[in-house]
């Protein structure tokens, strides 16, 4: 019988299959107890970067993860890392999945991956599930949840996990700043007139002094799994970007996802549509996230500005470099055809939020 999809599964994509006799094979000798059954696979559809799988045994579930396809940035999509950060922090933090296994070796399905736990509930993205009846209040008690889940990550003590021994919390933000101009330079394609502006810009802005605190670093509703009443986060997803850094480059490039109403076109739609966040009323603000962090966290929050405005260069970036990959030719997925437009739209609104408050 044909394996049945979720709505956030579909048929692996052209040219991004796995080896299912090789798989199948790596499986039953490294997982105990599986069924008796054929290995099925379907992808999931979210994200641009790692390439994320669905298995399935008889009952039994998980998830496969691996690097994109073709060549990748250096120290980029690294899944022994994020492997050992599941390790780490999913018995401190049970929305991050339950890491299973991890292996480098690179016959079985072209590179390096691992396999983690296959959990259950809505991802919001575009649209809510048919049958939810949306409303203000609904929408208000899932912002609310992403704020009380993005400070409790932040109240983790990291000095007691595994994580300081691949962080350096100590000039944390000088290192970003730069390392990401860097790779604005190695990945650029397009010229965009206000980039060079903006990098001056931020090169001068940075902050002296900051916190540490364990950070998601990609933390947004589409990478977050609630449960079916809308009163729990059950899963948080997609932690390759995570360190022990500064707790505000976290919060906003949280902001730089939460998309609203009367944002440009360009910045709500992306590529694609507009997220459920700038679709419906009712979900709070940038204002008021930022307000209601501050007041859980008790962190001063007053020089977000120019986090914010990081996190859009950033994106930016990180969009340049999946866009340079397909200019190049290494990926023919395409939907990054167009991605050189959103990046000029991030960074002409990056450049926008420099001159002006949050």
């Amino acid at each position: 019988m044909p394996q049945q999809m979720n709505k956030d599964t579909i048929p692996v994509r052209k040219g991004e299959e796995l080896n299912l006799i090789a798989l199948e094979k790596y499986l039953h000798e490294n997982i105990k107890s599986l069924p008796k059954a054929p290995l099925e696979v379907l992808q999931f559809s979210a994200g641009h970067s790692n390439l994320t799988y669905q298995l399935k045994m008889g009952n039994w579930e998980a998830v496969l993860r691996r690097p994109p396809l073709g060549p990748v940035a250096p120290k980029a999509h690294d899944m022994e890392r994020e492997f050992r950060i599941l390790s780490e922090l999913n018995p401190i933090f049970p929305a991050a999945p339950k890491p299973i296994l991890f292996s480098d070796n690179q016959e079985i399905v072209g590179s390096t991956f691992f396999i983690m736990e296959r959990k259950n509930g809505i991802v919001l993205d575009t649209s809510f599930p048919v049958g939810i009846v949306v409303s203000p209040e609904l929408c208000k008690q899932i912002s609310e949840i992403m704020v009380d889940n993005l400070v409790k990550l932040h109240s983790l003590n990291y000095e007691e996990t595994g994580l300081t021994k691949i962080s350096k919390p100590d000039g944390f933000m000088e290192r970003q700043v730069h390392g990401w101009i860097g790779r604005y330079e190695r990945a650029k394609t397009d010229e965009i007139e206000q980039v060079d502006s903006l990098k001056y810009w931020l090169a001068n802005h940075i902050p002296k002094h900051s916190e540490a605190a364990i950070i998601h670093y990609d933390y947004k509703l589409n990478n977050a799994m609630l449960n079916e009443n809308f009163t729990e986060m059950v899963g948080l997803f997609d932690w390759e970007m995570t360190t022990v850094g500064d707790p505000l480059a976290d919060l906003g490039a949280a902001m730089s996802y939460w998309n609203l109403p009367d944002d440009p076109e360009t910045l709500k739609k992306g590529d694609g549509k507009n997220p459920v966040t700038a679709a419906h009323e009712g979900f709070y603000s940038r204002k008021e996230f930022i307000e209601l962090y501050a007041k859980k966290s008790g962190r001063d929050v007053s020089n977000l500005h120019f986090y914010v405005t990081f996190a859009y260069f950033k994106l930016a970036v990180i969009c340049q470099q999946i866009y340079f990959r397909y200019k190049k030719g290494q990926t023919n997925d395409s939907r990054f055809a167009n991605l050189n437009n959103y990046v000029k739209g991030l960074i002409q609104h990056a450049t926008m939020v420099a001159n002006e408050e949050v």
